[in-house]
């Protein structure tokens, strides 16, 4: 008995060694033959041996200029720069979060960037969302929701629907438009996109009072709550890591993002009284629905206000 114990105690710790050697040697892609090839985390330089986690994070400095929306992160003021740097360290320990946000980017980046080209509104803003929510439709613990992590009641002076059967905090490019329109008039008030983003967080009026206490009108000059002093970091890190995702070791293929599938809006003007039935009825499934709508909160619609009728996504089937 105390023999076999041994032999496995043995073999679970050679292993463990196998796993450790394979996770901190790299992992496995296929290069364009479909053959499977090592893709190891390698120094900033490109050209030294794989390392280990540890001796990588050691490696990687933080990079010499920052900016969100054109806006420079003074670097050169050490308070900052530390600041920065540990958004940027947390980050790089999250590796698997990271290359979510890479493949999930492949879902809604296509959307934001068409809208933002349409507003003529800065690219940089789409990592805004990527802070707040992960590219997740999140609930946070103050039941903030969606891709832009709107309350309620700032979602409805938005001009989203927010009640028992529809949120619309939950639709993907109404609560974009909202989100980027809310930014919009920050920047107006404070003509500063990084205090945009800082007004998006603690709210537009909350950053107005702090700057008027503080005799300040400049995002890094300010003394603020933890979650918003930390903010624009978060986002800008994002940034910087989604951007040159290839320099810190994340290399994905055009099939690895995620995608929005192929779809068709039906507009519908009448009362839902079964969801299900009235998937199956338009050549779809209950769960299809929800996926493409998840602004649809119950199993049933009531009759739409005049003039605003539902427009619900479904599935585009190849004929």
């Amino acid at each position: 008995m105390i023999k076999n114990l041994n032999m496995i105690r043995i073999t679970a710790s050679l292993l463990f060694f196998l796993l450790c050697h394979i996770s901190c040697s790299g992992r496995e892609s296929q290069n364009e033959n479909g053959r499977l090839e090592s893709i190891s985390i390698r120094k900033t330089d490109r050209t030294a041996k794989p390392i280990n986690h540890f001796e990588y994070i050691s490696s990687v400095e933080l990079p010499a200029e920052l900016d969100f929306c054109g806006e420079r992160v003074p670097l050169e003021i050490p308070e900052v720069r530390e600041r920065a740097e540990r958004e940027f360290y947390l980050l790089l320990q999250q590796p698997g979060q990271i290359m979510l946000y890479l493949k999930r980017s492949g879902r809604y980046f296509p959307m934001y960037e068409r809208i933002l080209k349409e507003t003529g509104l800065p690219d940089d803003l789409k990592y805004l969302s990527v802070a707040e929510s992960a590219l997740y439709m999140a609930r946070s613990s103050k039941n903030a929701i969606g891709l832009w992590q709107f309350m309620a009641r700032t979602a409805k002076v938005m001009g989203l629907r927010v009640d028992g059967l529809v949120d619309e905090r939950r639709h993907p490019e109404k609560s974009t438009r909202a989100a980027l329109k809310y930014l919009e008039q920050g920047y107006k008030e404070h003509g500063s996109w990084i205090l945009a983003a800082g007004g998006y967080n603690m709210g537009h009026t909350n950053i107005i009072k702090s700057m008027k206490r503080q005799s300040g009108d400049d995002y890094f000059d300010l003394f603020l709550n933890s979650e918003t002093s930390r903010f624009v970091f978060r986002i800008v890190m994002i940034k910087e890591l989604m951007k040159d995702a290839e320099k810190y070791g994340f290399v994905l293929g055009n099939k690895d993002y995620y995608r929005m599938p192929k779809n068709k809006i039906i507009t519908v003007s009448k009362a839902i009284k079964n969801l299900s039935d009235w998937a199956r009825s338009v050549g779809t499934t209950y769960k299809d629905v929800k996926l493409l709508n998840p602004w649809i909160l119950k199993r049933s619609l009531k009759k739409p206000k005049r003039g605003r009728p539902y427009e619900i996504a479904i599935p585009e089937y190849p004929e």
